[in-house]
């Protein structure tokens, strides 16, 4: 990080800290005005571990039912920043019982009296954002009952932080954190007595940040599908809550929300969840759904690319493919080295995906998830299409990505037909990667072909640079299909194909023209939720780049005697926080 950097940092850190103590000391007697109808989704297998003692945050355990909430020691910024947010108050509402209540209120009730004299980590523009709207959500869930505690101190503490937040929101960063800094001011705002001066400068400050942080394919510069939804999903809350109280939403808010939709739905697999790239998950379960519908919006993207995505489906088959340079600058700080990578789901069954972001489990698994080779891609040499690269804050950034990145969207004799390339590996091999994907018209197959290519003269040149560094014998590549935890993965015929069983009853098998080794290797699949990595298999096809031309071709396809439709009614077992 920087001098100048490293001085803004601190100086941020040091005005949040004074504004928190001076909202802190501020003494406004406040009630509701009104109530929007809670609408965050918790986990109610989530809310009975918390009220047991189980604290499942930031992808780390901790077992202290004997411990207070806020005396747990933290194992990291990210599991405190989870506890100050208070996004668990969700689990324990959709909970609902004796003992999740008893937590809830006890719980909060400790911060008021820790924290809510303006100390502590929690007093971020966006923790507070996050925290006003699950206190306003679930106020009836935690005041219900307590006739013999004092309203007082609730009722003032969320006054305290809304004036906070009206002083501090612009702090925040662009992107998902000021979002929700916003969010949460214009819930105050219209919730509580004496806050109503707050709403219109939030409501102005949205449009703004809409208008400013959405593009016009309804994407956010992260490009990371699971954030979006997230934003969505506060636009979404906002609209109806400015709606509820009479209020007019402003043009550019309604307009980010109109071209977001359409884009979410292009990312959604056909299993419901989101494409896993940039960082992002599949999405909390039943959210994408309900702020589809909530929305209103229908139909598609009409554009070939949605936020740099391309998508492939029919017959319940969805394939959704990396198709554009990766975030850059700050925005890359947490992007992935994944161009031309896909996902592909068989009706509610993953079957090709990428490995996930590693963040929940250290920085090792973090920078191990965004490079090229955990990504369903060609690998050159071992190297990714975009490196890690700089000092300080910009450690974190991509550098040398591809720049270019050409694709095209057609249909094929028999179905539909991707073509598309990047020159991540221009610059140091002088080889250019074209993918192309084709599936059938009734989704049941999939053909690919990986090319390696030399563009120019000038290419060439470095081609054989390349060449002589390796003595001639051919610079090695891999092309890499993670498979889910749950497709049962063998070798068949020989070694010369690959079969792949999932739990609905399909069976797929992977093929390849021979030019290329096949086999079958261990891969990890990273989820936030869970603990550790899961174990999978990754299809990995290898070999060398020996000619200016390089060529491979592979399928996927169903097995003919898979059936066309499949009643798929096996559920997923709801609890599964605490698996290895």
């Amino acid at each position: 990080m920087s001098k100048t950097q490293d001085l803004s940092a601190r100086w941020t850190r040091f005005m949040n800290r004074v504004q928190a103590r001076r909202a802190a000391l501020a003494r406004p007697a406040t009630a509701f005005l009104s109530q929007p109808e809670p609408r965050t989704i918790g986990s109610f297998a989530r809310g009975r571990q918390l009220s047991a003692g189980n604290f499942v945050f930031a992808g780390h355990l901790v077992q202290q039912p004997d411990t207070g909430f806020w005396d747990i020691p933290a194992p990291d910024l990210a599991f405190q920043e989870e506890m100050h947010g208070f996004g668990w108050l969700d689990d324990l509402a959709a909970a609902g019982d004796a003992p999740a209540r008893r937590c809830a209120q006890d719980w909060l009730w400790q911060w008021i009296d820790r924290f809510g004299n303006g100390r502590g980590p929690g007093w971020t523009p966006e923790l507070t954002g996050r925290r006003l709207i699950r206190w306003i959500n679930h106020a009836l869930f935690v005041l219900m009952g307590q006739q013999n505690v004092p309203t007082d101190p609730f009722y003032r503490s969320l006054a305290q932080q809304t004036i906070f937040l009206g002083r501090r929101w612009h702090s925040s960063r662009p992107g998902l954190p000021r979002f929700e800094a916003l969010t949460g001011l214009i819930y105050a705002g219209l919730s509580l007595e004496g806050m109503e001066a707050q709403v219109d400068p939030a409501v102005r400050a949205l449009a703004r940040e809409c208008a400013t942080q959405i593009d016009m394919q309804g994407g956010l510069p992260t490009r990371n599908p699971e954030e979006l939804l997230e934003v969505f999903t506060l636009l979404n809350w906002c609209a109806v809550a400015l709606s509820e109280s009479g209020r007019s939403v402003e043009n550019e808010h309604w307009f980010a929300i109109e071209r977001i939709a359409p884009t979410l739905r292009t990312l959604r697999h056909s299993d419901g969840g989101l494409a896993r790239f940039h960082g992002g998950g599949r999405g909390l379960e039943g959210r994408l759904d309900n702020a589809l519908a909530t929305c209103g919006v229908k139909g598609r993207q009409s554009q070939p690319l949605s936020m740099g995505f391309a998508r492939l489906s029919a017959g319940r088959t969805s394939v959704i493919i990396d198709a554009a340079p990766p975030p850059g600058g700050k925005a890359s700080i947490n992007a992935h080295a994944s161009t031309l990578a896909f996902e592909l789901t068989s009706g509610r069954r993953p079957l090709i995906v990428n490995c996930g972001s590693g963040a929940s489990f250290g920085q090792d698994w973090r920078r191990a998830g965004r490079a090229t080779p955990s990504h369903s891609t060609l690998v050159l040499d071992s190297r990714s299409s975009a490196r890690l690269g700089g000092d300080g804050q910009q450690r974190d950034w991509l550098t040398d990505a591809p720049t270019e990145v050409p694709f095209q969207l057609s249909q094929a004799p028999d179905g539909l037909r991707f073509e598309g390339g990047h020159d991540g590996y221009r610059a140091s091999y002088g080889l250019t990667h074209v993918r192309i994907l084709e599936m059938t018209f009734d989704g049941r197959g999939v053909a690919g072909e990986e090319g390696l290519f030399t563009l120019s003269e000038d290419d060439k040149r470095q081609f054989d640079k390349a060449m002589d560094k390796v003595r001639l014998l051919g610079v090695p590549f891999h092309i890499r299909f993670h498979l889910h935890p749950d497709v049962d993965a063998a070798l068949d015929l020989g070694g010369t194909a690959v079969s792949m069983a999932l739990k609905s009853g399909e069976i797929w098998v992977f093929r390849t023209d021979g030019r290329a080794l096949l086999s079958l290797e261990a891969s990890v699949f990273l989820e936030k939720n869970r603990l550790k990595p899961r174990a999978t298999k990754q299809i990995v096809l290898s070999g060398r780049a020996i000619e200016y031309a390089t060529r491979i071709r592979w399928s996927l396809s169903k097995a003919q005697d898979t059936p066309i439709s499949i009643r798929d009614l096996k559920q997923e077992a709801l609890d599964h926080l605490t698996e290895d």
